[in-house]
């Protein structure tokens, strides 16, 4: 705010605004009002850029205040996962552990072929003569419902609906998932 606009704010502030003692008459009190509504404004802006430094300097701090916090979270998570481990492996139905505080849900996923070479798997589609599953690429989802897990010479592989070994799919072992809800 410059020296003029401070003396039109200090003008304003001794004087009260009421109908009464000013009013618009003439060019002159018209430009007299737009100074002050200028003066004001500039001030607003200035206390809006330190209020934004202020919210800045706030969420930084905010940020370094919560780092601990989250990685005490992150400890208590991993110790309630393994716990979690721990008594589904000696109760296969203890899915969910409840509290009145929180709970602990595991959810498993079955094994899935995932396409992990898309050119071998568009290779194997067409030579297999199992056009309907291609586009300009191969319709992973469409495809993949076709697939089947089976085991050859003790290692668990790929199949599609013909029986023909799959190219360029790989078998995710799928596993259990942790998820701590307070």
């Amino acid at each position: 705010m410059n020296a003029l606009q401070m003396k039109e704010i200090e003008e304003l502030e001794g004087q009260e605004l009421t109908e009464e003692r000013f009013q618009i008459k003439d060019q002159e009190s018209l430009n007299w009002a737009f100074r002050k509504i200028s003066a004001l404004k500039t001030q607003m802006e200035e206390t809006d850029a330190i209020a934004a430094k202020e919210i800045e300097r706030i969420h930084l701090w905010a940020a370094e205040q919560h780092k601990p916090v989250k990685q005490s979270i992150e400890f208590f998570e991993s110790l309630i996962t393994q716990y979690h481990m721990q008594l589904l492996e000696e109760n296969p139905k203890a899915k969910t552990l409840k509290t009145p505080h929180g709970k602990s849900k595991s959810t498993r996923r079955k094994p899935a072929p995932v396409a992990v070479n898309k050119d071998k798997l568009l290779e194997h589609v067409k030579e297999a003569g199992m056009s309907d599953y291609i586009k300009e690429e191969i319709r992973w989802g469409d495809f993949k419902k076709t697939l089947s897990i089976t085991t050859a010479d003790g290692q668990p592989v790929v199949v599609d609906a013909l029986g023909q070994r799959v190219k360029g799919v790989e078998i995710d072992q799928g596993g259990t998932t942790f998820k701590v809800e307070v």
